[in-house]
């Protein structure tokens, strides 16, 4: 299936295609090694992303069964401009019928372990702590490559086609004519105000053109949209709707008609306050994506929620109401956020999420979860709490008398982010010891102002590749151990205000990638420029951002 950019800038279409490998794959299911489809054991890029030779790049894309190269022709498309999360290409991948089923897995780990292939292959990159991909620019220049070559575009009536459109706000809607579009995503980044008064947002007119697409398998309209009319009840085909980031205030009872519905995006949608009762008619929904920032309400969901049985993500949740206990019944749930944990609900919420045995990841909120350390709330009854034995993400966003020690048993454990914790014992004297630990995020978690080298022992975070602290308390890191953080590739500092002395002993740590210094204090990088030049010169990535001071 081709697909074509779109530009606003001569009212018409913009043709790039690029020939994908059928919609879905015609291959069966192959073992999942490099070795298994003739591709070296070697990486394309190495650490620093740079790639190999053009003809191994091709060498290696021709090799590639059927099923992985449909998977990186698309992963192309929806990556070309900027990374994409994870989660959601995969949920694109099944919406766009590319993923085979496996017997005895669930659909979505088949497309996460494609992307994990494509990713172990170097054909797919990760980036922002491992939660985000992209295509390597060399995969992406053999795609251009192969176009010039192959460039022809397909005249045949109702020929399926991907659709991007790069709107600039002038509400004019392409002439998409004799195309069945199956897959539309509308870029609304570059949008401008052409009248005084405008919103900015996407005409009722232009979203009543898309909602006439009868044929959608995807439709992704992530920025600015404040309408969605009735007539998207009519998309029956659809699979994927998009619309997070959007000024929509409410959805329509229309929603209830998508019976193939499989994914519900409306994360940020900061005055959406309710779904429809219309939205548990969705018996495939799988995917229903609702967080917001700390500070805004939650989405309510209707009673019901309960019936929703093919649930397998459920973020953003408010667990009040009768809520917490309708979740019992989600046994499936493999992706959860809960907001505004209490204590009213809290018993009730714990003892579902023991039930989620598959649960691989888990976010919980406390009832206020603030940026100032005076104004939040502990976590009720967290020491009781027993989390499910395969749990591999842990966003715990509240405050916290102490770390409970059920985390040291959690070894499974690969990502954890303690956000507003406000501890005064150091968290990593537990932290530290987790085997399969990969990225740790310590926003606000720990109050000291100094910190030393029993921050990490010798052989301390023996998997840790990415750490990133965040707090307006410290201004030391004195020393770190010798053998200490033996696989850690990124360290970051975010909003450490008063940070002005950084660790000695940072010069050992020989794996280190990328040093990030946001909001860096001049005396710390007079410092670095200076006597303390020798902590960071091995480091190959160094991104500052300077206090206006």
């Amino acid at each position: 299936m081709p697909y074509f950019n779109c530009t606003q800038e001569i009212g018409k279409l913009d043709l790039v295609p690029e020939e994908f490998h059928g919609s879905k794959s015609q291959a069966g299911v192959v073992p999942s090694t490099s070795t298994a489809v003739g591709i070296s054991s070697s990486r394309v890029a190495d650490n620093t992303g740079e790639s190999s030779s053009s003809e191994t790049c091709k060498s290696n894309y021709e090799k590639l069964p059927d099923y992985l190269k449909s998977c990186l022709d698309y992963s192309s498309f929806v990556t070309k401009r900027h990374p994409v999360e994870i989660g959601k290409l995969v949920r694109l991948l099944l919406a766009e019928g590319l993923i085979q089923d496996k017997p005895g897995d669930s659909m979505e780990d088949v497309a996460a372990n494609v992307v994990k292939e494509l990713i172990d292959l170097g054909m797919l990159q990760e980036v922002h702590d491992g939660t985000e991909v992209k295509v390597p620019a060399s995969y992406l220049q053999l795609s251009i490559l192969k176009l010039e070559k192959q460039y022809f575009v397909s005249k045949t009536a109702n020929s399926p086609v991907r659709l991007e459109i790069r709107d600039d706000g002038r509400d004019i809607f392409p002439n998409v004519e004799g195309r069945l579009v199956r897959s539309l995503f509308i870029i609304t980044a570059e949008r401008r105000h052409y009248s005084i008064g405008s919103t900015g947002c996407l005409s009722r007119a232009y979203m009543r053109n898309v909602c006439g697409m009868r044929f959608l398998l995807v439709l992704d309209l992530d920025g600015k949209i404040a309408y969605l009319p009735d007539e998207v009840g009519d998309l029956i085909h659809l699979s994927y709707l998009g619309l997070a980031n959007s000024d929509l205030d409410e959805l329509p009872r229309t929603l209830g008609n998508l019976q193939k519905l499989q994914t519900l995006d409306i994360r940020m949608c900061g005055k959406l306050s309710k779904l429809p009762i219309e939205v548990l008619h969705i018996q495939q929904l799988r995917h229903l994506l609702m967080s917001k920032s700390f500070d805004d309400c939650e989405i309510r969901v209707p009673e019901g929620i309960g019936k929703l049985v093919n649930l397998h993500t459920l973020s953003g949740i408010y667990g009040g109401d009768g809520i917490a206990r309708e979740l019992s019944a989600l046994t499936q749930i493999k992706d959860l956020g809960v907001k505004r944990v209490s204590a009213d609900h809290a018993s009730e919420l714990f003892a579902a999420i023991k039930k989620m045995e598959s649960l691989a990841s888990l976010s919980l909120e406390a009832e206020r979860c603030f940026f100032e350390e005076t104004n939040f709330t502990l976590f009720p009854e967290l020491d009781a709490f027993s989390p499910p034995p395969l749990l591999q993400e842990f966003y715990l966003h509240g405050g916290l008398i102490e770390i409970p020690m059920w985390l040291a048993s959690m070894e499974n454990l690969t990502r954890l982010t303690l956000s507003f914790s406000y501890l005064s014992e150091n968290p990593t004297s537990v932290l530290q010891l987790l085997p399969k630990l990969k990225h740790l995020s310590l926003w606000e978690a720990y109050r000291a102002k100094l910190i030393g080298k029993e921050f990490c022992n010798a052989g301390g975070f023996p998997a840790l590749e990415t750490l990133t602290i965040a707090s307006e308390f410290l201004v030391e890191w004195t020393e770190i151990a010798t053998g200490a953080f033996p696989s850690l590739r990124s360290l970051s500092f975010s909003c450490c205000s008063s940070l002005i002395f950084l660790p000695e002993g940072l010069q050992n740590i020989s794996t280190l990638q990328e040093l990030h210094l946001g909001s860096l204090h001049p005396d710390l990088a007079r410092r670095l420029e200076g006597e303390e030049n020798y902590k960071i010169k091995h480091i190959p990535k160094i991104f500052r951002v300077l206090l206006p001071f």
